[in-house]
């Protein structure tokens, strides 16, 4: 857990190139013997899941990253923003780059593993996954795709938002479809991961701003929902939601707990995630209403499948099955109600997020309002 911690800290603060991928290629070791030594039952298969995909993020990531060397001739992250990259170089590198990046958002297409490796992870595998790693790929366009390669982000800023909201929906409805606790709240990272890449690729203050807070939202609130569902597998090691029921009775600080933070993930207003799922509805109405729509009813099935699984836990007669589960211990409450106080914090009074931010997006923004997009065809052309 320290190692993965270090290396994540030395990837968001690195001003080097060959720095960074050296930092995130460290966070993948630790987290293979995680889930390969401490893991469920289809742990070795989940741990060379992720392995695989991430040494083919990587290697894709490499290949970007000695290609902006070989171009800009440095590896100064702030250097490598100044300087203008041809339209076939940049085409080129920025696919590279975000098919890197993406594997560790994920992105629709690219994110079979992480139903796998969060199912199959222990409670600190999964909490790490989902409140720090997932968000090294979104931190990875916001630092190198953006302000690197403006002209090519802006031409796949179309293709990629319309991936966002079909990620959105593909897991609400994966998640809808789901027996398993666990398997539930690693697809739900798959639809709100979906809204960090719309606003992301929404090229403006308000959808960028929401994009970065709703990171620091959804790191929070998925991160409690894994650690509350931990919990409730260390005492009966099944996550099947249908053995459960009536826990409200059995475990009233758990389901208190547990109300929190699914009404944090469906998007309350009062809670973080409403503030920021918010602004990159905004910042994504200055591009196409029907985004916005498919993106609303993303928020209406996140809503069902949430609601649903907690009414099947919780609520309703007591199941004889968790008949006698003893409630959360002292430990287990001080380690998540820090959690439910930040939530309540960023939905109450974002600004204590939200100025910090705001500084270096609107400097992004500013710089991508001068670019023109990159035309595909003189990719083909440019010599």
């Amino acid at each position: 857990i320290l190692l993965v911690e270090g290396a994540v800290i030395g990837v968001f603060t690195s001003l080097d190139t060959f720095l960074f991928f050296l930092f995130w290629e460290v966070t993948m070791i630790p987290t293979y013997f995680m889930i390969a030594l401490w893991g469920g039952p289809q742990r070795i298969q989940a741990a060379i899941k992720f392995l695989l995909f991430s040494l083919a993020g990587s290697l894709l990531l490499l290949i970007g990253i000695l290609a902006l060397y070989h171009v800009g001739g440095t590896f100064d992250i702030l250097a490598l923003m100044q300087v203008e990259f041809a339209p076939k170089i940049q085409f080129w590198i920025f696919l590279a780059l975000f098919l890197g990046f993406s594997i560790k958002v994920p992105m629709l297409l690219v994110h079979s593993w992480l139903a796998d490796a969060h199912s199959e992870a222990p409670t600190a595998g999964s909490v790490i996954l989902s409140g720090l790693l997932l968000k090294m790929g979104a931190y990875g366009f916001l630092r190198f795709c953006l302000p690197m390669l403006p002209e090519a982000s802006a031409a796949f800023a179309p293709l990629i938002m319309w991936l966002s909201v079909l990620a959105i929906l593909y897991g609400g409805a994966m998640a809808l479809a789901q027996q398993d606790f666990k398997r539930l709240i690693a697809y739900s990272s798959i639809a709100h991961m979906g809204f960090v890449t719309l606003g992301i690729f929404g090229f403006n203050n308000q959808s960028i701003q929401g994009a970065v807070l709703q990171m620091v939202n959804h790191g929070i609130t998925t991160g409690a929902l894994f650690l509350v569902a931990g919990m409730l597998y260390d005492r009966t090691h099944d996550r099947t939601i249908n053995n459960y029921g009536g826990l409200h009775q059995v475990m009233p600080r758990f389901a208190t707990l547990l109300t929190i933070f699914v009404l944090a993930s469906i998007g309350l207003p009062g809670t973080g995630s409403f503030i920021g799922e918010f602004l990159i509805l905004v910042g994504t109405s200055y591009h196409s209403y029907l985004l916005v729509l498919l993106a609303l009813i993303g928020i209406v099935v996140g809503a069902v499948y949430m609601l649903w699984m907690f009414q099947r836990m919780v609520l309703g007669p007591v199941h004889p099955y968790v008949a006698n589960l003893p409630d959360l211990t002292r430990r287990e409450m001080a380690s998540v109600i820090p959690m439910a106080v930040v939530v309540f914090a960023i939905g109450v009074y974002p600004a204590v997020l939200l100025d910090p931010i705001h500084a270096s997006v609107a400097a992004l923004v500013q710089d991508l309002a001068q670019v023109q997009p990159l035309r595909i065809a003189e990719v083909w052309t440019a010599p």
